[in-house]
C-alpha cells in the first residue's frame, strides 16, 4: 500500500495547494460564492459534472449493474435528458437572472419568505446529506482497502474544508478540473481492460448469453424480483422523473452562476453532457464485467450489500501496480466534489441570504467586502465542523436510525421543497403563496405513505410515492393558478421583469468587465503538468508491458491537457499583446 498513500498524500497535497492559491482571488463575496461570474464555460461545466456525482456512482450504482445489468443506465438517461433540457432551456435563464445564489432567484420570483424558508431547510439537510456521503464512503473504503474509518473521514473531510474555506468558489471550481482529469482517464482505462480481460465485444456478449444472466440482466423485470419492486417499468419511470427534474429546477442554478454569460452557461451544460453520456457506460461496464468473472470474491467483501464492492473489486484485479490508489482517488474526488460544492452553495445562502437580511433587519450597517469574505470563511468551517462531526457519530453507532431518518426526512421534504422551483421557472402564473401552497400539497403523499407504512405495515416503493407526489405537483398547479389574477401588481410587476431578465443576455463586458480566462488557462495548465509529470513516474514501478502503457495513457491524457491548456493560454496572450 505504499505507492498507494504516496499518491493519496501527494493528491490532497494538489488540492490544498490550489486551494490557498486562489485564496487570491476572493476580493469580496461576489467572488467567493459565485467565483465573481468570471469561469469560463470548461471550467465550470466539469465542475458541475464532479458536483453531481458522488462515491455512489462506483457503490450503489455499480451494485445495481452488478445485480440487474443495463437497466442502471436509465440513471444516466435520466441525468443526459436532465442535462440536454437544461443545456437548451434552463442553462442561459438562471445565469442571466444576475443571481449570487440559488436563494436569490427564489426571492425575486416568490419574494423574502420563500427564500427565507429555502435557506434553512438547506441549513438543516445539506450538511446531513454530505455526512452520509462522507461516513459511506469512508466505510466502504475500510472494507474494501482497508483504510481506517475515522481517520480517513477526519482527513477527507479536513482537506474539503480547507481548501474550501480558503479559496472560496474558485478553489471549489479549479480542484474539481483537478479531479475530472483524474477521474476521467482512470475509469476508462478501467472500462476498456474489463472488455479486454473479458474478450472484447465478442467475448463479452457470449457471457452475456449465460442463461442465469440473462434473466438476471434482462432489461425491464417484473414485480417482486427485487424488493422494492426495483428495475420494473414503474421504476424507471420514477427514477427517469427524478433525475430530469434534478437539472430543470431553480435548484441547479449553482452550477451557472459563476460563468460569465448564458452562452458560456449553455456551453458548460453541454460539455457536462458530452462527458455524462460518455460516462455512463464507463461507469457501468466493470461491475457488468464484475458480475462475469468476479463474482465470488465480491461476495466475499465484508459489506452488508457486497455488490457495492463491484467496481472496486474490477479495479483490484484488473488495474496495474500504481494505478489502484488513483482508483481510490477517483472514488474520493467524486465524494469530494460533491461536498466542496455543497460547502460553497450553502455558505453563500447563509450568507447573503440570512446573515445579511437579518442585519439589514436589525439597522446594521453593511459589511466591508474583506469582511464578508472572513464570514464567508467563518461560515465554511463552521459547516464543514459540522459535516465531519456528524459522519463520525454515523460511523461510531451501531445502529441506522439516524441514516433512516435522513431518508424519511429528504423524501418527505426534499422532493416537494423541488417542485415550485421547477413551476416557478417556467410558468409565470403562479402567485407569491403558490410556493408555500404547492409544497403542502405535494407533502401530503409523502407523508401519508410513510404513515401508511408505520401504522399498516405497507411499505410504498419509492416509484409508488414518486407518482403520487407528481399527481399531487399537478394538483397544486391547477389549485394555484386561477389566483394569479388577484397577485398585488407590484408582485406582477417583479415577476415580469425576471421573466424579461431571464431572457436578456448578460453584456460581460459592461456588467463584470473584468476577464480571468488566461489565469484560469494558466494556472490548470500548470497544475495538470504537475500531475501528469507526477504520474508519469509510475511507469518505473514494476509492471508487465501493457501496464506500464496503461499507466502512460493515464499520465499522458493528463499531460495532453495541461499542454493544451498551456498552448491556449499562451495564444491568448500573444493575440492581446498583438
Amino acid at each position: 500500500m505504499t505507492i498507494e498513500w504516496i499518491t493519496i498524500g501527494a493528491y490532497f497535497g494538489f488540492l490544498l495547494i490550489l486551494g490557498f492559491f486562489f485564496s487570491k482571488l476572493n476580493r469580496n463575496l461576489s467572488d467567493y460564492i459565485r467565483g465573481g461570474a468570471q469561469a469560463t464555460w470548461w471550467l465550470a461545466g466539469t465542475s458541475a459534472l464532479m458536483g453531481g456525482i458522488s462515491a455512489f456512482t462506483f457503490t450503489g450504482n455499480a451494485a445495481a449493474a452488478f445485480q440487474a445489468g443495463p437497466v442502471m443506465l436509465t440513471v444516466y438517461l435520466g441525468n443526459c435528458i436532465g442535462l440536454l433540457l437544461c443545456w437548451l432551456f434552463v442553462a442561459a435563464r438562471l445565469r442571466q437572472t444576475r443571481a449570487y445564489t440559488t436563494a436569490d432567484i427564489i426571492r425575486q420570483r416568490f419574494g423574502p419568505e420563500a427564500e427565507s424558508i429555502s435557506v434553512v431547510f438547506g441549513v438543516v439537510l445539506a450538511p446531513v446529506n454530505a455526512a452520509i456521503q462522507l461516513w459511506a464512503l469512508s466505510t466502504f473504503l475500510s472494507a474494501v482497502f482497508g483504510l481506517p474509518i475515522l481517520p480517513t473521514i477526519v482527513t477527507i473531510g479536513s482537506v474539503v474544508l480547507v481548501y474550501s474555506t480558503t479559496g472560496g468558489r474558485w478553489a471549489v471550481m479549479a480542484t474539481d478540473f483537478l479531479q475530472s482529469l483524474i477521474l476521467l482517464p482512470v475509469t476508462l482505462l478501467l472500462a476498456y481492460l474489463a472488455l479486454r480481460y473479458v474478450g472484447g465485444w465478442e467475448g463479452f456478449m457470449v457471457y452475456w448469453s449465460d442463461p442465469s444472466i440473462q434473466q438476471d440482466f434482462k432489461f425491464i423485470k417484473e414485480p417482486g424480483e427485487f424488493s422494492g419492486d426495483r428495475f420494473t417499468l414503474g421504476w424507471i419511470g420514477a427514477v427517469l422523473i427524478l433525475q430530469v427534474s434534478t437539472f430543470i429546477s431553480m435548484n441547479t442554478a449553482g452550477r451557472f452562476l459563476s460563468v460569465k454569460d448564458g452562452r458560456e452557461a449553455s456551453r458548460s451544460a453541454l460539455l457536462s453532457l458530452v462527458l455524462m453520456t460518455a460516462g455512463a457506460v464507463v461507469w457501468v461496464l466493470p461491475a457488468i464485467v464484475a458480475r462475469f468473472r468476479f463474482e465470488e470474491k465480491v461476495m466475499a467483501v465484508g459489506l452488508d450489500n457486497p455488490a457495492e464492492a463491484a467496481y472496486s473489486i474490477a479495479a483490484l484485479e484488473l488495474l496495474p501496480n500504481g494505478l489502484v490508489g488513483l482508483m481510490i482517488v477517483a472514488m474520493l474526488a467524486a465524494t469530494m466534489s460533491s461536498m466542496d460544492t455543497g460547502l460553497n452553495s450553502m455558505t453563500g445562502a447563509i450568507v447573503r441570504n440570512l446573515i445579511q437580511p437579518a442585519r439589514q433587519l436589525y439597522g446594521a450597517k453593511g459589511l466591508s467586502d474583506k469582511a464578508n469574505v472572513w464570514v464567508c470563511r467563518l461560515v465554511t468551517t463552521l459547516l464543514g465542523g459540522t459535516i465531519i462531526c456528524y459522519a463520525i457519530i454515523m460511523a461510531t453507532q451501531n445502529s441506522f436510525e439516524l441514516f433512516d431518518a435522513f431518508l424519511i426526512l429528504n423524501s418527505t421534504i426534499g422532493l416537494p421543497l423541488g417542485i415550485p422551483l421547477i413551476a416557478g421557472l417556467f410558468i409565470k402564473r403562479l402567485p407569491r403563496s403558490s410556493y408555500f401552497v404547492m409544497i403542502g400539497i405535494c407533502a401530503l403523499p409523502s407523508i401519508y405513505t410513510y404513515w401508511d407504512g408505520a401504522i399498516n405495515d405497507n411499505m410504498w416503493s419509492m416509484q409508488e410515492r414518486t407518482f403520487l407526489i407528481c399527481a399531487a405537483a399537478l394538483l397544486s398547479l391547477l389549485v394555484c393558478m386561477p389566483f394569479y389574477r388577484y397577485s398585488a401588481d407590484s408582485y406582477k410587476s417583479r415577476v415580469d421583469k425576471l421573466f424579461v431578465l431571464m431572457r436578456t443576455p448578460v453584456d460581460f463586458t459592461t456588467e463584470i468587465g473584468e476577464s480571468r480566462d488566461h489565469q484560469q488557462l494558466q494556472v490548470l495548465g500548470t497544475a495538470a503538468l504537475v500531475a501528469g509529470l507526477f504520474l508519469s513516474l509510475f511507469i518505473f514501478l514494476p509492471n508487465p508491458l501493457w501496464g506500464r502503457l496503461s499507466i502512460g495513457f493515464v499520465a499522458g491524457f493528463v499531460l495532453f491537457v495541461g499542454l493544451f491548456l498551456r498552448w491556449i493560454a499562451g495564444r491568448q496572450l500573444r493575440k492581446n499583446a498583438g
